[in-house]
């Protein structure tokens, strides 16, 4: 018996919005080939449909549903989800489709097999990431500037897929709400001294008229947030 056949993989997903698409992924997740799944959904008080869809069709599906009363970004709705977590393993998982679950085990595995501790799934590493050409320059920018202070040889520090012992990802105190999550996140598992580790992904990118959330000032937040815990 491996590994993936005795742990528990808690899989959180943020979601603001996704009415059009929460169902659709929640099916995928319950199609990935790892048997033992925790599904927890935070809304981050959606504005449109997505509550009604959640109480009636998903919430049937999933192990728990948690809803904000006051949206508080990415990131404030990860660490509700984090915290609520008892798997042996946390991954990360956005709400839209961007990315595949059917990917699961190539990135929870080192994590599963005691070779890793966290563990990114890199849209870059050894392939070229799909995506407006701006987002993708973006990316490698504030991937290299926070592997600056880190000291880390990342590729891909914007991914979604992020997976972690459960025991490091609720030991850190998260502050960011938004995007700024993930530089936050990076810098202060890097101070761990853990075993990090990246492993290829796909990626499936939306447009901004499907629903794409990034923008600008998430950058420029970003930036600031590498600077601000660099130490």
């Amino acid at each position: 018996m491996s590994n993936m056949d005795t742990k528990v993989l808690s899989i959180v997903i943020p979601c603001y919005n996704e009415e059009k698409s929460i169902l659709n992924l929640v099916n995928k997740v319950l199609e990935s080939p790892i048997p033992n799944k925790e599904i927890i959904i935070v809304d981050d008080c959606s504005t449109d449909g997505t509550r009604r869809v959640l109480e009636t069709d998903v919430k049937p599906l999933v192990s728990k549903i948690v809803y904000h009363k006051k949206n508080q970004g990415k990131g404030g709705a990860l660490k509700t989800g984090f915290k609520m977590a008892t798997g042996d393993v946390v991954i990360i998982q956005d709400a839209d489709l961007e990315y595949d679950p059917m990917e699961y085990p190539k990135v929870v595995k080192p994590i599963f097999d005691n070779k890793a501790d966290v563990v990114y799934g890199s849209r870059f590493k050894k392939s070229k990431m799909k995506g407006y050409f701006a987002n993708r320059m973006a990316n490698l920018f504030l991937t290299r500037l926070s592997n600056m202070f880190t000291h880390l040889k990342c590729t891909d520090m914007e991914t979604c897929y992020k997976a972690f012992k459960r025991e490091i990802i609720q030991s850190v105190n998260i502050q960011e709400k938004r995007f700024g999550f993930e530089p936050e996140i990076t810098a202060k598992v890097a101070k761990m001294n853990i075993r990090f580790k990246e492993v290829p992904i796909s990626y499936y990118p939306r447009t901004n008229s499907e629903g794409k959330k990034i923008g600008f000032k998430d950058g420029v937040r970003a930036i600031y947030c590498i600077l601000r815990y660099r130490k």
